[in-house]
């Protein structure tokens, strides 16, 4: 169900049960963890520098797989609580930079994996929304604070309300996104933007994911903002890529970074 593989410095992990549209039930989830950590060990060995994720098939992720939940006994607590959170905030905070690339159906805990990655590539017709209002259920994996925090709350309210889906298109308009590309651009496009971090300064990418967290965190003001970078900097001027860096310019050549 999960892949994982490294080539040239970047990770990818691969969803792949196409058959039911990459949807995760608690198996899949332990297992896609597993690979996150795999991918931890990795970059500390220096093996992986970036991190690819995305789903094989015609959809990204379709949620949870409730093909065998019953709805009178579910327990929602085991899976969202105890096995869904804490994954999420594991890719969050994973020490490298992360990708996702995102086609079709984007909902649910899939949705909620993209929310925990650093940058998402998503094609023009992916699918984005709320299809809770068939199943009796609310939002969850962070898709309330998405849509309320690029859409307002009216818009979000009419997503839940109606069921209705928004495209790829529409969701990287509205801020939701990075980019929205071809279907059969996405994956190559995002492997080419992952390749790139791979052979970038890895700690200076980690300063600025860790700063961006913590003014997210705690809603901190311009000038908080700055002392977190200058704060910053000063670390990041003892790494050997920051001295590879300012050596490169001086002598009019490309740095030649190893993530140190």
């Amino acid at each position: 169900m999960i892949d994982f593989s490294i080539d040239a410095g970047v990770g990818e992990i691969v969803l792949n049960a196409p058959y039911k549209l990459n949807s995760l039930n608690e198996a899949d989830l332990i297992e896609l963890s597993a690979a996150y950590d795999e991918a931890a060990l990795a970059v500390d060995s220096g093996a992986v520098r970036a991190l690819l994720l995305h789903g094989e098939g015609r959809a990204f992720c379709a949620g949870r797989d409730i093909a065998e939940v019953d709805g009178s006994t579910d327990d929602p607590t085991a899976y969202l609580q105890e096995l869904l959170t804490p994954l999420l905030k594991k890719i969050s905070e994973f020490p490298a930079p992360t990708f996702a690339a995102a086609q079709g159906a984007c909902l649910g805990v899939g949705l909620g994996l993209l929310i925990a990655t650093d940058v998402v590539y998503v094609s023009e017709n992916a699918k984005f929304g709320s299809p809770f209002a068939n199943l009796g259920a609310a939002l969850d994996s962070g898709a309330t604070w998405l849509f309320t925090e690029r859409l307002g709350a009216h818009r979000t309210m009419d997503l839940i309300y109606t069921a209705e889906l928004m495209s790829g298109a529409q969701a990287v308009a509205a801020g939701m996104f990075s980019r929205a590309k071809p279907a059969e651009e996405l994956l190559g496009f995002t492997r080419e933007a992952a390749l790139k971090a791979a052979i970038g300064p890895t700690l200076a990418f980690n300063a600025s994911k860790e700063v961006l967290a913590r003014i997210q965190k705690d809603s901190l003001g311009l000038w908080d903002a700055v002392e977190l970078e200058n704060q910053a900097q000063v670390k990041l001027s003892k790494t050997r890529d920051y001295a590879e860096g300012f050596a490169a310019f001086a002598a009019k050549r490309k740095p030649e970074f190893t993530g140190q």
